[in-house]
């Protein structure tokens, strides 16, 4: 068979492999995940209080550091931020994530400390660390108890910072045995990378319930200092 005879089954089989490539675009952003906002702005809708709630300081508004006293946030009625008070109760969200990226921006006024629970069971710390030198496990950035951030990324007290958690949920077989480590992929504070591929063998104490699971939810520290955060969203890998 000459070329010029070759050339309409040659012509139909490009169309096809176009054709292919076109579907399997389509289906992959089909399946995409969308980012989950968990935080309407409005009121606690879709969160839960770990403990007591008579005891909770989360509220929601607008947070500024107070200048009358650099360690406390000055609160005011109207915002759209999610505000921790300092020395309260645990939040987590109901809603449960497996594989995912979190994207959230926060701030602390001076010396303040609190900590960003993936999956409910891993603690990435939040700390007032700006102009340390020596990091330790207790630092912002750090994965309490399993990695010293490889850098201080932190902004000045009151200032606002933004945090990209990419992680992977622990993996269990059939009969509910863990099979693989839960993994932070990569940790971004204020676009610079402070962790990288650190395995999670077991989780952070002071979490929701103590026990891994293949799904967990989102939760933020409220028992130790004020906190305030804002644009949490969350999408599934």
């Amino acid at each position: 068979m000459s070329l010029h005879q070759k050339m309409p089954a040659l012509r139909v089989a490009a169309a096809a492999i176009v054709l292919l490539l076109a579907i399997s675009c389509i289906a992959a952003t089909l399946n995409a995940a969308e980012p989950v906002v968990l935080f309407n702005g409005k009121d606690l809708a879709g969160w839960k209080e770990k403990g007591d709630h008579s005891k909770s300081k989360w509220a929601v508004g607008t947070a500024t550091m107070d200048p009358d006293n650099t360690r406390t946030l000055k609160i005011t009625p109207g915002g759209n931020q999610l505000i921790n008070g300092g020395h309260g109760v645990d939040l987590f969200s109901e809603a449960r994530f497996g594989d995912a990226v979190i994207e959230l921006e926060l701030m602390v006024p001076k010396g303040s400390n609190s900590g960003i629970y993936v999956m409910g069971e891993y603690e990435i710390q939040i700390l007032d660390s700006f102009g340390k030198t020596k990091l330790g496990m207790g630092d912002m950035g750090a994965i309490y108890g399993a990695a010293v951030p490889r850098a201080n990324a932190c902004k000045p007290p009151g200032e606002w910072q933004e945090y990209v958690i990419d992680y992977r949920a622990p993996k269990f077989d059939q009969a509910g045995k863990k099979i693989a480590n839960a993994k932070i992929v990569k940790v971004v504070l204020n676009g610079k990378v402070i962790q990288e591929d650190a395995e999670l063998r077991g989780p952070t104490p002071g979490g929701v319930s103590g026990r891994e699971a293949a799904t967990g939810p989102l939760m933020f520290q409220g028992n130790h200092g004020p906190v305030a955060f804002r644009k949490i969203t969350i999408k599934e890998i």
